[in-house]
């Protein structure tokens, strides 16, 4: 274990550490400066049992009824060899539905490298012989453990399903519980599928490449399965996340490394939930968060990063605060707009907008008396 590790083990504390999915990288992209959460993400911290623990508990994620539809649909869709699935995929994609595939679960084992090893070594066998050659049988792969270098960790992640030999290309294929009804899906619901399925995407592409073998045999399209309208009817749906590949690996080569963020961080930060509240509210608050109100619907700990952001322009989004420099106290705002106080020189070009905003403000308010 490096130093780094032992450091990341001590701040999580003796529980056991949370992976790393598609869902926790696609939060971490979208913030990527956002130094508590990478810290956090990666000593394998339990997020909703901190966030319960100093009194902001998380208010999103699904229920446990809501868990054991999306299980039940996953298992009714994989039914009798992924059959159904092979069709809907097929059709999809608009190639002739082949007459058989082989199909290979990938999931057994606890050892997520012994996995990955396993995984690579299958998937690169699956390729047909020539990118053109549709005869060979098609191939489905049932949860098969894929790496992403994430901050500089090595974290690894499974996909729902990863079809090969289908027109020559791998496609990861997502099965979501959320309906598609009368041909639409939840906006957001579908915008966060399209970024955990780039991840995805991503690592996959990274096995390929890692094996000697082209990367761009990953198509971009990814199959999309979802219920159809208020049955369990499954539909496929095809999703382009090119954008979403080009984002995700800029923001993931944006990220600082975390044995850098950690030379930063206190010696004394912990998350370990068997430390009292106001231990853990205290020691939160020595490592510096990005809040955003976006963070609401991707971050278990944003109820408490947005009551520590209260009177910070942050707290107002990521266009306020960029907009306004490096101004980040809301008083100081204010003042500067109502001509209180001078600006210092780099806050010059700020201060002469918030003037304006004022002027216009107090013109449309004459207006309208």
């Amino acid at each position: 274990m490096t130093s780094s590790e032992q450091r990341l083990a001590t701040i999580r504390g003796a529980v056991p550490p949370q992976r790393h999915n598609a869902r926790t990288i696609a939060a971490l992209t979208g913030n990527p400066g956002c130094t508590r959460r990478a810290v956090l993400d990666g000593a394998g911290v339990d997020k909703p049992l901190l966030a319960e623990r100093v009194g902001f508990p998380a208010r999103f994620g699904q229920s446990r009824f809501a868990i054991t539809r999306g299980n039940v649909f996953e298992a009714q869709v994989k039914a009798d060899g992924g059959v159904e699935l092979l069709r809907l995929v097929a059709e999809r994609l608009g190639v002739p539905v082949p007459a058989a595939a082989s199909w290979t679960d990938l999931g057994d084992g606890d050892d997520p490298a012994g996995r990955a090893r396993r995984s690579a070594a299958l998937l690169t066998e699956a390729l047909p012989p020539a990118p053109t050659d549709h005869d060979e049988p098609a191939a489905l792969f049932d949860h098969p453990m894929l790496g992403l270098e994430v901050a500089g960790q090595r974290v690894h992640l499974e996909p729902d399903l990863v079809a090969a030999r289908l027109a020559g290309r791998f496609h990861v294929v997502e099965i979501k519980s959320f309906p598609v009804i009368d041909g639409q899906a939840d906006p957001a619901k579908l915008a966060a599928a399209a970024v955990q399925s780039a991840v995805y995407v991503l690592a996959l592409r990274e096995l390929l490449a890692a094996q000697s073998v082209d990367p761009q045999l990953v198509s971009p399209e990814v199959v999309l399965v979802c219920p159809r309208d208020f049955t369990n009817q499954p539909v496929a749906h095809l999703l382009d996340v090119r954008k979403q590949l080009l984002v995700v690996r800029r923001q993931l080569d944006r990220m600082d490394r975390l044995d850098t963020l950690l030379t930063d961080v206190p010696a004394d930060f912990t998350a370990d939930p068997a430390a009292d509240p106001e231990t853990l509210a205290g020691s939160l608050a020595q490592v510096p968060a990005r809040y955003a109100p976006e963070c609401l619907a991707s971050c278990e700990l944003a109820y408490f990063c947005r009551h520590e952001a209260r009177g910070q322009t942050g707290a107002l989004g990521r266009p306020v605060r960029e907009a306004l420099g490096g101004i980040a106290d809301l008083d100081e705002v204010l003042a500067l707009a109502g001509g209180q106080r001078a600006a210092d020189p780099e806050q010059e070009e700020a201060a002469a907008l918030l003037r304006a905003a004022a002027r216009l403000r107090a013109d449309a308010l004459t207006a309208t008396a």
